[in-house]
C-alpha cells in the first residue's frame, strides 16, 4: 500500500519496507527510516544517483542538514542501500560544509561521471540526546524534518550501546525511564527499537510497531567512557564523562582487571594490556578517577570502587587500555 503526504516542500512516500524522504531536489531511498538511504537528486526532470568518489562526512552533513535530519552522520559507499537505476547525476562532489544544498557544492558537470551504480553513495543521519549534555539526555530520533522522542518500554542496554557508540560517547552507563531528563515536547516515536548491540548506527536497528506510550515514560541514556589517542576505537587513553566534562583516570592501582571492565563496556573484547604513564598521550582538564579497584566482572567502570570524583593529579599518570578487538 502506498501512503503519500505533502508538507511544505517535503514529500514523504512510504511503500513496502522502504522510506523515502525528499526535500526539493534531494531524497534518500532504501533505508529503514526517512533519514537513511541512497542519495538521489532530481535534475532535468529525472531522479538519479550520486557517485561515492571523493564523498566524505562533510558532504554527508550537508545532505542531512538539507533534509532536516541531524548532521551527526555516516557515509555508506558501494551501493550499501542498493544500486539505483537511470542517471548518475553527480560525481566528485566536494562540499565545504557550509552549503545549504548539495547542488551548491563543487562537482563535475551534471551527468558527467566515471562510475557505475555499484558506487552509488548513501548516508545515515543520527539521533540526539537532549536535556543533559552531548553524551547524556533524553533520546530523540529524526524522521523527516521532525524529531520524535522514544519510549522507555522495551528500550534496553543493547539499544543504548548503539546510541552511545554512534555519538562517539563511549559506552552506556544508565538507561533511564520516567522522563529523567524532562518530558519531550515532540511526537512519540511509534516503533519499538530492537538493536542487536553491534550496529554502528541507530538507524540500522530493526523496528516493530509499538504500543501507545506517553511522555511520562520518555527514555534517556547516559554514556560515560571512551578511549582517546589510539589507532582504533578499542585502544587509547581512558576518559570518563562526569558533570558534563570528559576527564582522565589516574594510573595509581591501574591494572588488567580495571582494563578488562573498560574493554567489556566498550564491546572491545578482552583486555590485552593496561598501559600507564600517559602511554597514549596526556589528556587535558580534570583527572576524574584515581585508585580504581575493579574485580574485572563489573559491567561498567563506575561500578568499581575508587577514591571519589576529581583529584589533584598530573596527566603524566593518565591510564590507557589496549583491547583485543583492535
Amino acid at each position: 500500500m502506498t501512503f503519500l503526504c505533502c508538507l511544505s516542500s517535503l514529500r514523504y512516500i512510504l511503500y513496502t519496507s522502504f522510506c523515502i524522504l525528499s526535500a526539493g531536489n534531494v531524497r534518500l531511498v532504501g533505508g529503514n527510516n526517512s533519514c537513511a538511504g541512497r542519495v538521489e537528486v532530481y535534475y532535468n526532470g529525472e531522479w538519479g544517483t550520486v557517485c561515492d568518489d571523493y564523498w566524505d562526512l562533510t558532504n554527508t552533513a550537508v545532505v542531512c542538514r538539507e533534509l532536516g535530519c541531524d548532521e551527526t552522520s555516516n557515509t555508506m559507499r558501494a551501493a550499501h542501500f542498493g544500486p539505483g537505476s537511470g542517471k548518475i547525476w553527480m560525481d566528485n562532489v566536494r562540499c565545504s560544509g557550509s552549503e545549504s544544498s548539495i547542488f551548491d557544492c563543487s562537482k563535475t558537470k551534471m551527468g558527467d561521471h566515471n562510475c557505475g551504480h555499484s558506487e552509488d553513495v548513501g548516508v545515515i543521519c543520527s539521533g540526539r540526546l537532549v536535556g543533559g549534555s552531548r553524551c547524556s539526555g533524553r533520546l530523540e530520533v529524526p524522521h523527516g524534518n521532525t524529531w520524535y522522542t522514544v519510549c522507555a518500554a522495551a528500550f534496553d542496554q543493547q539499544d543504548a550501546e548503539v546510541v552511545c557508540r554512534e555519538l562517539d560517547c563511549g559506552a552506556p552507563v544508565q538507561v533511564l525511564g520516567a522522563a529523567a531528563f524532562g518530558k519531550g515536547d515532540t511526537q512519540m516515536w511509534t516503533q519499538e527499537i530492537q538493536c542487536g548491540g553491534d550496529e554502528y548506527q541507530f538507524a540500522l536497528c530493526p523496528t516493530t510497531p509499538s504500543q501507545f506510550c506517553s511522555h511520562e515514560n520518555d527514555v534517556s541514556v547516559v554514556c560515560a567512557v571512551r578511549l582517546v589517542g589510539g589507532n582504533s576505537r578499542c585502544a587509547g587513553r581512558v576518559e570518563v564523562l562526569h558533570e558534563g566534562q570528559w576527564g582522565t583516570v589516574q594510573d595509581v592501582d591501574w591494572d588488567l582487571p580495571d582494563a578488562e571492565v573498560v574493554c567489556r563496556e566498550l564491546g572491545c573484547g578482552e583486555a590485552l594490556t593496561a598501559p600507564k604513564s600517559a602511554y597514549f598521550g596526556e589528556g587535558s582538564g580534570s583527572v576524574w578517577i584515581s585508585g580504581l579497584q575493579c574485580t574485572g566482572s563489573e559491567f561498567t567502570l563506575t561500578n568499581c570502587r575508587f577514591n571519589g570524583w576529581g583529584i589533584e593529579a598530573n596527566h603524566a599518570e593518565d591510564a590507557g587500555v589496549i583491547c583485543s578487538a583492535l
